[in-house]
């Protein structure tokens, strides 16, 4: 495996293990140059208000692009990886990572993707960034031998802490609460994920699903409801909500045929963007795309797909 992908596919590997996060193979999308003829083409298939950021390796290799109702932008186009991206609570900026000089770092653009700028320079791995709601810190994980912990850096100073020091196992795939002092995360047990909340100011956290089968957690934009992903109903993985204190689980996706994966609020918090497969494997089997559920109905419509693998959207105004 080329290092400079190490860190994006062994963050999807262990996603995928025990049902809802399986370890796959390498792979990757031979697809140079059909995307740069024209993006004219490449339009949402339902109507939505806001921007979903999100990252595709549609033109050969992970570039970040911005979907809205009138059509697709590129933001990023090189010859290395660009993964992650995340809104800044103003919307201004996406935090996103990307292995430019081998290594992942973490960085920061401009929401039209102009002046990158550097946030880690680490001999690790680093990504999967989240935005404190100040906007003026930045939560990311750091995989170190075969372990990945939650990072938080200062924008200003650069200075970095280990964001929840107790927990000693892996955990990552990480979101802030936008109201109160929370991150969700996605937490190793003894057998398979689940999904925790930490407390910053108690400084403890506890299990939310409790059922070793869930993770990657997102808030709601009023910090009342956490989505995230569960195998509880399939085997396979739907979109969940559940209240930010573990109450009121519900499944949101009742697509038994799907791999539904990767949620984020509608900035109304009434629906959710996600991605969508009909085989789990990541690397070279299948096409994923953007779905959008209703919350309230649980109506799911979709919403994008190019000839690449559209994942990990952030939806914004």
């Amino acid at each position: 495996m080329k290092t400079k992908k190490i860190f994006w596919l062994l963050t999807l590997a262990l996603l995928f293990l025990f049902s809802l996060c399986g370890k796959e193979e390498e792979g990757h999308l031979d697809l140079l140059g059909q995307e740069a003829a024209d993006l004219s083409s490449l339009r949402p298939s339902s109507s939505f208000a806001g921007r979903i950021v999100f990252q595709s390796d549609l033109d050969g290799d992970n570039e970040i692009y911005v979907l809205t109702e009138k059509g697709l932008e590129k933001l990023t186009d090189n010859s290395w990886d660009d993964v992650y991206p995340r809104w800044s609570p103003d919307q201004k900026r996406i935090a996103f990572s990307s292995n430019r000089d081998g290594n992942f770092d973490i960085f920061i653009m401009q929401a039209n993707g102009h002046n990158p700028v550097r946030v880690t320079d680490s001999a690790q791995d680093e990504g999967d960034p989240g935005w404190f709601a100040d906007g003026k810190t930045l939560l990311y994980s750091e995989e170190v031998g075969r372990q990945s912990h939650l990072w938080m850096i200062d924008l200003a100073t650069k200075e970095k802490k280990r964001a929840i020091p107790d927990f000693s196992r892996t955990h990552f795939l990480a979101d802030c609460s936008p109201r109160a002092p929370l991150i969700a995360f996605t937490g190793k047990k003894l057998m398979g994920w689940d999904v925790f909340l930490f407390d910053k100011e108690r400084q403890s956290y506890r299990d939310l699903v409790q059922g070793g089968n869930s993770c990657r957690p997102r808030f709601s934009p009023d910090g009342e409801t956490i989505a995230y992903v569960s195998g509880q109903a399939d085997g396979k993985g739907d979109i969940w909500t559940m209240a930010w204190d573990g109450s009121g689980q519900q499944r949101v996706t009742e697509r038994n045929e799907t791999y539904d994966y990767f949620p984020s609020w509608s900035p109304d918090g009434q629906r959710i963007v996600f991605c969508s497969n009909a085989r789990s494997g990541y690397a070279d089997q299948g096409d994923w795309a953007l779905f959008v559920v209703d919350v309230s109905n649980k109506t799911a419509v979709p919403l994008f797909d190019s000839p690449g693998r559209d994942v990990f959207p952030d939806w914004a105004k």
